[in-house]
């Protein structure tokens, strides 16, 4: 991709940009190592295009497809799982986002899916992956800034689906976590932080049917050395917590040790600042193109108490396109 430069240079020119007033997309991988920050008047939306919820939306009718994939085995799957369970019980980790690659075969294109997914934050780089998330990770608008984590998942379609998850044990550690961890992190660049919603659910329309998604809002006013750089504000921030776990830099060594393949940019942000206003989202639901192989990355929180069958069946439930 000819439009990528190390991540230091991505959060300079995010400040720079804003510092001019001049609006601009921006990208980053999970590992800050790289990304691109690309002034809105010169996007080529021949190689690039985007849709950031309420500001540029894309929906449009969709059509036929097909779609099916090659998760990791069961056995694959078990042997990390089993790795991450040490680390809890070492005290390592309270809390690892365990995520793998599966194979996928589909009958669109990536331009083709991100034309015709609905979803709240859209990316499409040409030849290299397309993103449809469902989570926010920062939001600024006249100093309040606010962020999204989204912990907890479950089939629509099972009885009283909703109260089951707003009671679920294991889904509620984990989601109980992940707030305090987002609500630590933006205490390093907004003063009073505060819960502002706790524990809400998104009901989202996919090719395999509805799901529950839990989420919960933190919100916090941006501190002063922060407001003329968002660049700044987000190299403070990242990774995102929702997709690494607690507590943040020995996750990450973890998940670096365990997981059989890099992340690149999937579980990094993207995002927009126009108008004034900043809007990002973690890089979820994302299909990235490889040596011509389409690849479905997804995972979710292991804890003390995860059962390794569910989680194993979470991974595969977020193989999904947002075409229904």
């Amino acid at each position: 991709m000819h439009l990528l430069e190390p991540y230091l240079n991505v959060i300079k020119t995010m400040n720079y940009l804003q510092k001019k007033g001049e609006d601009y997309l921006f990208m980053v991988d999970f590992d800050k190592t790289m990304g691109f920050c690309i002034p809105l008047s010169e996007l080529d939306p021949t190689y690039i295009q985007y849709s950031v919820h309420q500001i540029n939306p894309t929906h449009q009718e969709t059509i036929p497809f097909k779609f099916d994939f090659t998760p990791p085995t069961y056995e694959t799957y078990c042997l990390a799982f089993e790795a991450i369970q040490k680390e809890l019980k070492a005290g390592n980790t309270f809390l690892t986002n365990l995520t793998f690659a599966s194979q996928v075969n589909c009958s669109l294109g990536l331009k083709d899916l991100f034309q015709y997914s609905d979803a709240k934050y859209k990316l499409w780089v040409n030849n290299t992956f397309v993103v449809f998330s469902p989570e926010r990770f920062v939001h600024i608008e006249n100093n309040v800034i606010k962020t999204n984590p989204m912990k907890g998942t479950i089939n629509a379609e099972i009885e009283h689906a909703e109260e089951v998850l707003l009671n679920d044990l294991k889904e509620n550690a984990e989601h109980h976590t992940i707030v305090d961890l987002l609500r630590n992190d933006l205490s390093i660049t907004a003063n009073q932080v505060t819960v502002s919603r706790f524990k809400y659910l998104d009901l989202i329309k996919t090719n395999k049917g509805a799901i529950y998604q839990m989420s919960s809002e933190i919100t916090g006013l941006v501190r002063e050395r922060y407001r003329t750089c968002y660049g700044d504000l987000i190299d403070a921030l990242l990774p995102a917590g929702s997709i690494c776990g607690a507590p943040k830099q020995s996750t990450i060594d973890i998940i670096h040790r365990v997981e059989n393949y890099s992340r690149g940019f999937y579980t990094g942000i993207f995002g927009t600042f126009q108008h004034g206003i900043f809007d990002s989202a973690v890089m979820i639901r994302y299909i990235e193109s490889k040596n011509g192989q389409l690849y479905f990355k997804s995972g979710g929180g292991i804890t003390a108490l995860s059962d390794p069958e569910k989680e194993y069946h979470e991974l595969i439930k977020k193989i999904y396109v947002l075409i229904f």
